[in-house]
């Protein structure tokens, strides 16, 4: 840990930890010496850099709860343990992952690569809209929707296809009424969190519906909050994408809708989907699948091998303080058996 320190100090923006540090005083009252003092503190202790100790309000919290906390330097050893990275091109690579997990993605597609020009071309002529994906990026990085109608020719569409490097082109996907209504622009897809235990058994970790917002096409570093595993009901208000603002929205600030107690439908039939998948690569024992609900069930867009660490463990979706690692604890102990700090 003395090692991780001395990181921090090293790499870290010295504006960006001034910045961090009067925040903390302001949201908490505390003087900047004694804020920065802690902060050193908590690096040393619990491998939290600036960032985690204010998105996750560690001035607030006892030394007790701090430790229950998947900071960042934990968030990186559990991936490490869990995730022989050698086989993460199954789920990272867009063309073998919608090969692999055909059953579980719920469309039709055509890989670019592979397909001759008039396989492409008729993919295309026979849909008003298709989503396109870049081979190896994620959280819809390069990824775009395309109205075919737009183009004079499927001729001329091709040559866009081809030109832009997509490696995937995919159905557009139609999202079930209720999460139209939450946010009618993006396919507001749910993240569900797995884990493979020791014997090879899955265990989802926690869910949380991911929204769209302010005319997005996509639900990434927009709006995100906890959803109930057996019910389905969004469990808390959102958080916003930019975990630095600290921005909590009550109900969606486009639609209005009010969001907690909000039900999402399929949940449980999603739940099933995704650890059924857990388990067609367990070499990657910790996934994050992004999954959208469809009018007909759930559809896994795509599967994340290096998972988000602030997910669930905000101020707003902690009312007790308590971060992720119990749970975590719970099903795999022996990740705790050597020091993880």
């Amino acid at each position: 840990m003395s090692n991780y320190i001395f990181r921090i100090i090293r790499n870290a923006s010295l504006g960006k930890m001034r910045e961090a540090v009067k925040t903390c005083h302001e949201r908490s009252g505390k003087s900047s010496v004694k804020i920065y003092q802690d902060m050193i503190h908590c690096a040393r202790k619990f491998g939290a850099g600036y960032y985690d100790y204010q998105i996750f309000a560690f001035y607030n919290l006892t030394e007790e709860q701090r430790a229950t906390y998947m900071t960042r330097l934990i968030s990186k050893k559990f991936n490490t343990f869990m995730n022989d990275y050698a086989y993460d091109h199954f789920l990272e690579n867009k063309d073998e992952f919608n090969k692999l997990y055909k059953d579980y993605i719920g469309r039709e597609f055509v890989q670019l690569q592979e397909a001759s020009k008039e396989e492409v071309m008729r993919f295309c002529a026979n849909r008003e809209y298709i989503f396109c994906k870049m081979q190896d990026l994620e959280c819809g990085h390069g990824c775009e929707r395309i109205k075919t109608s737009d183009y004079k020719s499927m001729e001329e569409l091709y040559d866009y296809l081809t030109s832009k490097g997509f490696c995937t082109i995919e159905d557009n996907i139609q999202q079930h009424p209720a999460l139209s209504k939450l946010y009618p622009n993006a396919v507001n897809s749910m993240r569900i969190i797995t884990v493979l235990d020791s014997k090879g058994v899955p265990h989802v970790l926690y869910i949380v519906q991911k929204m769209g917002i302010g005319g997005s096409i996509i639900d990434n570093n927009c709006l995100f909050t906890p959803v109930n595993p057996e019910t389905g009901e969004i469990m808390y208000p959102a958080h916003s994408g930019d975990t630095l603002k600290g921005i909590i929205y009550t109900e969606h600030p486009d639609t209005h809708v009010k969001l907690q107690g909000y039900v999402i439908p399929y949940v449980k039939e999603a739940v099933q989907m995704c650890l059924k998948a857990a388990t067609i690569v367990p070499q990657i024992r910790y996934v994050g699948w992004d999954v959208a609900t469809t009018p007909n069930g759930p559809a896994i867009i795509e599967g994340n091998t290096y998972c988000a660490h602030d997910f669930w463990q905000l101020p707003p979706h902690t009312p007790d303080g308590i971060g992720i690692l119990p749970k975590i604890k719970e099903y795999i102990p022996e990740f705790f058996e050597g020091k993880i700090k």
